[in-house]
């Protein structure tokens, strides 16, 4: 029996940028095509230096001994507590008022192909912490399935921003890029969606790694750098680019040693003109993996996440795709920084409505997988 009143529900995301946790409180009614959402309330806590250090060592493949991951899934579950109590504190919200959590947890491993993936941040130690339901583990279902467990984002997509007049393509600049493809009129069964390729992860550690940055605000750096197209041909020639959706992927394949390769590339360039040629990769992959896996170009390309704000890919995405309006979530009612997070909660309130969120047409699981584990606090 589903349960869809009104929730008030926090959602929580730290991405594979490994530089804080998002925090979206949210007002949450309805199931499927009638959800609805209404955020109040967007911060970004950010990671201290040594939490996102070790974080990082453990990431992406990387050796690492249990008992460093064991830690961190306890010390990142305390830090998401101290986080949603300060922007709680901060904005004066009372924890009896919130009736769900749903959070993401930071992956560090993510090998759908060995039916494995791993986010860390237990969410039974923070429903404890905090005395609050929480709904966490969204991935590891699908992946039983067969599928990628990954994009999530695409049943928010669906649910808010399809139309009924025109194709739309939602695309997501986070560490990773990702598409959702939604055609004119589409039922939940006909929705697209996969990962592109690299985003903010790269130009982050190109960033730290040529001028001591954590990323390139504004893209400005880039901006002042002239692209090397011929370079990014050469790069476009990564197995992954070619790869046929459904497909996920992250610091699995796009991490430090990627970088490495990259700089090895660009050796002849300054380092503006670096940055420019990895924003220009970002937005060409985008670019590529519309005209090549969609059955069409849409009329609108729907951006959000941090790379929106990086105006060398945004111009890059313009210049690669002439006939499609590129405008920003914000045009649309949501705060584009907010949407990973605000996904969280979404599906957090469906776990809780007892509906079934995996998509099988963006994952290629066997079927709709139940994602989440709901944790309930103790007494």
């Amino acid at each position: 029996m589903q349960h869809t009143d009104t929730r008030t529900v926090i959602g929580l995301m730290s991405g594979t940028s490994l530089d804080g946790v998002d925090v979206a409180v949210v007002r949450c009614s309805g199931t499927a095509s009638t959800l609805r959402a209404s955020s109040e309330v967007f911060a970004t806590i950010t990671f201290s230096d040594d939490l996102r250090s070790d974080l990082f060592n453990v990431s992406g493949g990387r050796d690492s001994p249990v008992s460093s991951i064991s830690g961190l899934n306890a010390r990142l579950a305390s830090t998401y507590n101290d986080a949603i109590r300060l922007v709680c504190r901060e904005h004066d919200i009372s924890l009896d008022d919130i009736d769900a959590i749903g959070s993401h947890g930071q992956t560090i491993h993510h090998d759908p192909a060995s039916g494995s993936t791993l986010q860390i941040g237990d969410p039974a130690i923070l429903a404890h912490l905090l005395g609050i339901t929480v709904v966490g583990d969204f991935r590891q279902a699908d992946v039983a399935l067969g599928g990628q467990g990954a994009p999530l984002v695409p049943y928010l997509d669906w649910a808010l921003f399809s139309s009924e007049e025109e194709d739309r393509v939602l695309l997501n600049l986070g560490g990773i890029a990702n598409i959702t493809s939604l055609p004119a009129g589409c039922d939940r069964d006909d929705v697209v969606a996969f990962d592109t390729g690299p985003a903010n992860m790269i130009l982050d550690g190109l960033a730290t790694r040529l001028f001591d940055r954590d990323y390139d605000e504004g893209g400005l750096l880039a901006l002042g750098g002239q692209p090397d197209s011929d370079i990014v041909s050469k790069l476009m020639e990564h197995p992954f680019f070619g790869q046929t959706p459904p497909k996920s992927t992250g610091r699995e394949l796009f991490d430090s040693a990627y970088i490495d390769s990259f700089l090895r590339e660009t050796i002849h360039l300054d380092d503006d003109s670096k940055m420019a040629t990895a924003a220009l990769l970002t937005s060409f992959s985008v670019a590529h993996a519309l005209q090549n896996f969609l059955e069409g170009l849409p009329a609108k390309l729907i951006v959000s996440g941090g790379g929106l704000h990086n105006q060398a890919i945004m111009r890059g995405l313009e210049a690669q795709l002439p006939s499609v309006l590129v405008e920003s979530l914000a045009a649309y009612g949501m705060n584009p920084d907010a949407k990973e997070a605000i996904c969280f909660a979404l599906l957090a309130h469906e776990a809780l409505n007892g509906v079934s969120t995996g998509m099988p047409s963006v994952t290629g699981a066997r079927g709709r997988a139940f994602l989440g584990k709901i944790c309930y606090s103790g007494t």
